[in-house]
């Protein structure tokens, strides 16, 4: 029985491994036949693709072909055209030298015949010297002797013209300039005082001003340096002093305290310090804010702190800070019309009367410490000259400085500029009226046009024309050593002889 079943586990053992192996084969075969028909669709597919890449590569060779065909025909083109145009040239070439040749014959016949007209002249020459025995240089100088003897009344004549012409245009240019300035420009007008005044809500506060036996008053008098005075007008303070940055520190501590309250010895001295630095600090805006509006940059700080303290300056009620930026306005307009630098001489305008700020500390006139405080502060020197320049005891050395006398006549003389009583007005109209009157042979005298013209109506029998020109500059001299006034005066001296008679 073992011996059986081993047996017949080998004949099993047999069996199972031929059907594995034939299994096998079987897969393999197949295995083989997918491998085959893959191959297959692979080399139809790669045959394929080289047919197209064939097709392409013969389809660009075909244009790149075509594309060369094209360019040489272009460049045979080309060639052509170059060729004819080569020959062109050749052609005028050609026809430069036959015209070069002609010339050279031309100029050798030109030379020829200047020769032979210059020994016909010298010919000539020497003939007319025979004949009028004089030589070239003496006839020449009789020639000019006696052209200049028949020409010079009309060239005196057309000079005397032309200066006149000359003369005329310019006033009325300069005119034109000044007049369209001045309706450009156009500013309002305040009018200030050398005193302030506080408005008081009640009377009992002037005793709280004044303090327990004046403490308070003198307290505030010697810590702003302004005088007080406060039984002068019912329900108000007044503050007096020539300064009127101190008189602006004065006026805005009693302000502060009022409103506070608390008004005693100590608490002055910090109001005051508080107002001060107020002050200081709106003299600089207003410095700063004056050359922005002028459109001036680059000023140092020494010369804009000046220029603010101006807005606490008045001159004949006019505001100086004020008055400045419209001259420089003015200033810039007229330069720009002359052909003057318009830098320079709005830059001198806005500050040609700095020494304003100082002439309560320094001595002098105030353009010339305006000259002095520019140079210190390091302004260009050509602004210092021309603010220091904007009146008559200084001569003017460039149109600048000349501008800015213009303008300065200008801004102060225009109705409502500074404040002028109707009675200084009505006295000034007089005085003119009165500097004419004086002299021989006036018949009548008017001042008009706001005391800008004086009007002279003469006797014709006792004033003839020639004296009428004297007496007019006569009766000029005396307003500008008697008088005192803005800009100009015109003195108009009219003769006139009226001849009537009756028909009967």
């Amino acid at each position: 029985m073992i011996i059986l079943s081993i047996v017949l586990a080998v004949v099993g053992l047999g069996v199972g491994f031929i059907a594995d192996k034939t299994l096998n084969k079987r897969k393999q075969g197949d295995l083989e036949a997918k491998i085959e028909k893959e191959r297959q669709k692979a080399t139809k597919e790669a045959e394929k693709t080289v047919s197209q890449y064939r097709e392409e590569a013969l389809r660009i060779a075909e244009e790149a072909r075509r594309d060369e065909q094209v360019r040489r025909k272009e460049l045979k083109d080309l060639e052509n055209r170059l060729v004819m145009r080569e020959e062109s040239l050749d052609k005028k070439l050609d026809e430069i030298d036959k015209r070069a040749m002609k010339l050279r014959a031309s100029e050798d016949e030109i030379e020829k015949l200047k020769d032979e007209i210059r020994n016909i002249r010298i010919k000539q020459q020497e003939k007319l010297e025979k004949v009028a025995k004089l030589n070239k240089a003496d006839a020449a100088e009789k020639l000019m002797q006696m052209t200049e003897r028949d020409i010079r009344n009309d060239l005196l004549g057309l000079i005397s013209k032309l200066q006149n012409e000359a003369k005329e245009n310019a006033e009325e240019k300069a005119a034109l300039i000044i007049t369209t300035a001045m309706e450009r420009m156009s500013s309002e007008v305040t009018a200030e005082r050398t005193i302030t005044s506080i408005k008081l809500e009640d009377e009992e506060m002037k005793g709280r001003i004044i303090g327990k036996e004046g403490r308070n008053i003198q307290a505030l008098q010697k810590a702003t340096g302004v005088d007080i005075l406060v039984d002068d007008t019912p329900g108000y303070v007044v503050l007096s002093s020539f300064d009127p940055v101190r008189r602006e520190v004065g006026r805005q501590t009693l302000e502060l305290l009022m409103k506070d309250g608390r008004i005693h010895p100590g608490r002055i001295e910090e109001v005051v310090e508080k107002a001060q630095k107020n002050v200081e600090k709106e003299i600089i805006r207003a410095g700063e804010d004056a050359a922005r509006e002028a459109g001036i940059i680059g000023i140092p700080k020494g010369i804009l702190h000046l220029l603010g303290e101006l807005k606490y300056r008045t001159s004949y009620g006019q505001n100086v800070l004020k008055h400045s930026t419209e001259m420089a306005h003015l200033a810039g307009m007229i330069a720009e019309e002359v052909g003057a630098n318009v830098k320079t001489t709005k830059y001198a305008a806005l500050v040609h009367d700095l020494g304003k700020a100082l002439t309560h500390k320094m001595e002098g006139k105030h353009h010339h410490i305006s000259g002095e405080m520019l140079r210190k502060y390091g302004a260009p020197e050509e602004v210092a000259l021309a603010a220091e320049q904007h009146h008559d005891d200084v001569e003017a050395t460039s149109v600048e400085a000349l501008i800015i006398r213009v303008v300065d006549a200008i801004s102060a003389s225009r109705p409502g500029a500074r404040n002028i009583s109707a009675e200084n007005f009505s006295e000034r109209m007089k005085e003119l009226e009165n500097i004419a009157n004086g002299f021989k042979g006036i018949e009548k005298s008017y001042a008009i046009s706001a005391g800008r013209e004086v009007r002279v109506f003469v006797r014709p029998q006792q004033i003839d024309d020639l004296n009428a020109i004297r007496l007019a500059r006569d009766i000029a001299t005396k307003i500008e050593s008697s008088m005192q006034y803005p800009g100009t005066i015109k003195v108009n001296v009219i003769r006139e002889t009226r001849a009537v008679e009756f028909a009967k």
